[in-house]
C-alpha cells in the first residue's frame, strides 16, 4: 500500500552532492535537458559542510529510474545516490500558510492548528500565519481542511527524507561471552 501524499508513479532520491556553487544547477539542468520531471525538490548542507543533500522525488512516468540515476552519476559532483523506498523512511515536508481569520471563525482554525500540532506564526486582525511539519500527507489534510477558510499566501518545502533507523535490538552478552 502507498503511503498517503506518496503515489507509486513517484519515488523518492536521497542525493549527497559536493557543497560546490553550481551543482544544483548542473542537477536541475539535467533534468530539464531529459525531460524528467521533478515533484519535489529539497535541498540542505549537511553535518559535514563539504556536502549538501538534495532530496528529489522524482516522477518515473517522465522516465525509468535507473536511467535518472545513470545520469545523475555523470555528474562530476555526484558522491552517492540513495532510492528510499516511502515505507521504510522518514518522511517530512513544512507548510508555511496565511489564511483569512474572521473573528468568527479565528477560534475553529486555531483548534485545528493545535490538533495538527501546528504553530501560529503571525497575526494580523483578519488573518493568521500558520506552519505546520509532518508526512506529507499530515501537511495536505491540513491544507484541505484549511481551503474554505481562505487561503492568501501558502508555501511548502518539498519532501525531506532518511532511511528508517533498524528497528533491531542487539542481543545482549553476559559477561561470560553467552548470548542472553
Amino acid at each position: 500500500m502507498t503511503p498517503p501524499g506518496t503515489s507509486s508513479r513517484h519515488h523518492i532520491l536521497s542525493v549527497l552532492v559536493e557543497n560546490k556553487a553550481g551543482v544544483l544547477a548542473r542537477v536541475a539542468g539535467l533534468f530539464a535537458r531529459r525531460g524528467f520531471n521533478i515533484y519535489s525538490l529539497a535541498v540542505a548542507p549537511t553535518d559535514d559542510d563539504r556536502f549538501s543533500r538534495l532530496t528529489i522525488v522524482v516522477d518515473v512516468e517522465s522516465a525509468p529510474l535507473e536511467q535518472i540515476t545513470k545520469q545523475l552519476f555523470k555528474l562530476i559532483n555526484v558522491v552517492k545516490i540513495s532510492e528510499l523506498d516511502p515505507a521504510r523512511a522518514t518522511e517530512m515536508e513544512l507548510l508555511l500558510m496565511t489564511v483569512r481569520s474572521e473573528p468568527g471563525v479565528r477560534s475553529q482554525i486555531m483548534e485545528l492548528v493545535g490538533i495538527f500540532e501546528g504553530r501560529i506564526v503571525d497575526v494580523s486582525p483578519d488573518a493568521l500565519t500558520l506552519v505546520v511539519t509532518g508526512p506529507p500527507g499530515k501537511v495536505d489534510d491540513f491544507e484541505e481542511l484549511m481551503r474554505p477558510y481562505g487561503i492568501v499566501e501558502l508555501q511548502r518545502t518539498g519532501r525531506v527524507a532518511l532511511p528508517k533507523l533498524d528497528r533491531q535490538a542487539p542481543r545482549l552478552r553476559s559477561v561470560t561471552g553467552k548470548v542472553v
